[in-house]
């Protein structure tokens, strides 16, 4: 791994990197470069999704890097027309050899939506064949993370989530906590909603750090113990990302950006009748 990123330990002993690289609207012909960038300028660690239409291009990426698979961490995610159990490992098959891999690092229910039950009891066998290291969710509200850590002889070691300094998550990431669950942001930037990048708070503190509002937002995170995956196509960006381990927010900064949250998704809420039915009805092929 990277010298300088910090490594989280997961609920099963599997290690990560706090910081790492997503390709979510990468388009499949960018993919391979950016992710060749990304590897080149010090990532280790990659997510994607079978919704994301670019596992191929991923994979033609870390075939090509020449690192050695053990200091990689390859995440991907199985979307909701995918889920029951025999579904669930047709879908992981060719997600494996869309990537070109022996095996994943973590696999992810994409959306809690579905016969995901069954799709967890696919996964746990798959983890329980050394196919997978590490198994988790994404987008699970805490009522559903917590009824199926339940109901399951797994606990997920991950629940990706919207987070980012105007939706924090904070209550959330207490209760993943309390059940050795690691939560991981998408979206850190949100999408430069809300005017993120010029925000007056987060300004003055990357000015008092010499360091970008995005710095100061990925900064924050990782002291938050907050996994995180931001995109960027961009190579200077991609560095500026990553040299977040030099400086440290203040006590009184954290305060300051907590200020900013609004407790509510700037995207989209789970919860809401008509968004389960529009995920419901995306297919992916």
């Amino acid at each position: 791994m990277s010298t300088q990123n910090r490594l989280i330990t997961l609920n099963n002993g599997v290690q990560m990197p706090i910081l790492g690289f997503g390709v979510f609207q990468v388009p499949g012909e960018q993919t391979e470069q950016v992710v060749t960038g990304a590897l080149a300028a010090g990532y280790r660690s990659i997510d994607t999704a079978a919704s994301y239409g670019n596992e191929e291009a991923v994979g033609r990426a870390i075939a090509k890097s020449g690192i050695p698979r053990d200091e990689l961490f390859i995440t991907t995610k199985m979307w909701i027309q995918h889920t029951g159990e025999d579904t669930a490992r047709r879908e992981f098959d060719k997600s494996l050899q869309k990537l070109g891999l022996d095996y994943l690092d973590l696999y992810l229910i994409h959306q809690p939506m579905g016969d995901y039950y069954s799709s967890w009891h696919a996964m746990q066998k798959l983890h329980g064949e050394g196919l997978i290291r590490a198994i988790g969710v994404s987008n699970f509200y805490p009522d559903r993370l917590v009824d199926l850590i339940t109901h399951n002889d797994v606990t997920p070691a991950v629940n990706q989530v919207e987070t980012h300094p105007f939706f924090q998550r904070t209550a959330d990431q207490q209760l993943m906590r309390d059940h050795g669950v690691q939560i991981e942001s998408w979206g850190p930037f949100a999408e430069g909603r809300n005017d993120l990048f010029t925000n007056p708070t987060l300004t003055e503190i990357g000015t008092a750090h010499g360091k970008s509002v995005a710095q100061v937002v990925l900064r924050w995170l990782i002291q938050r113990d907050v996994v995180v995956i931001p995109k960027s196509v961009r190579p200077d960006r991609m560095a500026e990302n990553l040299a977040i381990f030099d400086f440290q927010i203040t006590d009184d900064e954290m305060t300051r950006i907590a200020a900013l949250d609004t407790g509510a998704s700037l995207f989209f809420d789970h919860r809401d009748p008509a968004m389960v039915a529009w995920l419901g009805g995306r297919r992916v092929d």
